[in-house]
């Protein structure tokens, strides 16, 4: 009997995949047997062919249409629901794009969806951290699918080339027309995307205001070349955009060098960043939650360290 494939729905943006499907095919390779690559957008070629050199996939399938540009989730979940009893395993990283589409395809094939994992114990059994990552909870299903989102600071990207997968096209569902795209704002940044640097300064509500946040963390970032993040106190305190926070209800990292700067460590920030190679904390505060996670902690006023440190970076 061959053994069931498993299909990872590919984030990307039409030209290129992003790194999260990277991550989720590492995943997928654990999990064991084919890897199969659903690319479904319009125009979307050259992800398709930049999908086939990703290591470990064996096959690339295209799904091109209008109704697929923007990603829809009702778009995307009927195509995948066409192939998707094919399939033993379907995976989506732990993105907003995953996030929108993964849930969808669990309920209409009435399974329950595994959530965020970080570990691949077996074929049918997986890891996935709960109470904000303090507890990890080993989940074994039965179900004859397994809907599955991944978290991809849980494991090493896979191979971006060495692949050498086919491409296969295969038909998109028809428009649902129970919505539609109407607009995207992108933020255009100077610095690494937060979630693929492998270095970040993140500043939290010790830094004050919105002026001080970047008059003191931006020399240090240039230093650095390091993308720049926030705790939700700072973000809620309008210091930056929302797109900059780290944490359970932001974005989870896992840089080589992670630097915080006047956080205290709420276990909502520390859920987001605490797989991280290396953290060095700055605080003012000798008790504050941060330093029980750090590998390097300077207890004394940001305003005076940062800037010396910078100093020191020549």
């Amino acid at each position: 009997m061959t053994k069931p494939a498993n299909l990872v729905l590919a984030e990307h943006d039409n030209a290129s995949i992003k790194s999260a499907t990277l991550h989720t095919i590492a995943a997928a390779q654990r999990i064991g047997g084919d890897i199969h690559v659903l690319v479904a957008g319009h125009n979307a070629q050259a992800a398709a062919n930049a999908a086939t050199a990703i290591a470990g996939v064996s096959k690339v399938l295209l799904a091109d249409a209008p109704q697929l540009a923007e990603g829809l989730a009702e778009n995307v979940e009927a195509t995948v629901l066409n192939i998707a009893k094919d399939y033993s395993h379907i995976l989506a990283p732990a993105t907003a794009y995953g996030k929108n589409i993964a849930p969808r395809i669990a309920a209409k094939l009435d399974v329950a969806q595994i959530s965020d994992i970080t570990a691949v114990d077996s074929a049918d059994t997986f890891e996935r951290p709960i109470y904000a990552g303090n507890a990890i909870a080993t989940v074994q299903s039965t179900d004859p699918i397994k809907v599955i989102t991944v978290r991809t600071t849980g494991f090493d990207a896979a191979a971006a080339e060495g692949g050498t997968a086919s491409v296969e096209n295969i038909d998109a569902a028809a428009d649902a027309g129970i919505s539609q795209f109407v607009s995207r704002e992108v933020t255009k940044l100077d610095r690494p995307e937060l979630t693929s640097a492998k270095i970040i300064v993140s500043g939290g509500r010790g830094l004050g205001n919105g002026d001080n946040y970047r008059q003191v963390l931006e020399p240090l970032a240039d230093k650095l070349h390091a993308a720049l993040g926030a705790s939700r106190a700072a973000v809620d305190a309008g210091f930056v955009p929302n797109d900059f926070q780290v944490g359970q209800t932001g974005k989870i990292v896992a840089p080589q060098l992670y630097v915080a700067v006047g956080i205290s460590g709420a276990i909502q920030h520390l859920a987001g960043m605490k797989d991280s190679k290396i953290i060095v904390a700055i605080n003012k505060d000798a008790e504050a939650p941060i330093f029980s996670v750090t590998d390097y902690g300077l207890v004394g006023d940001l305003f005076t360290i940062v800037p010396e440190l910078v100093k020191e970076l020549g």
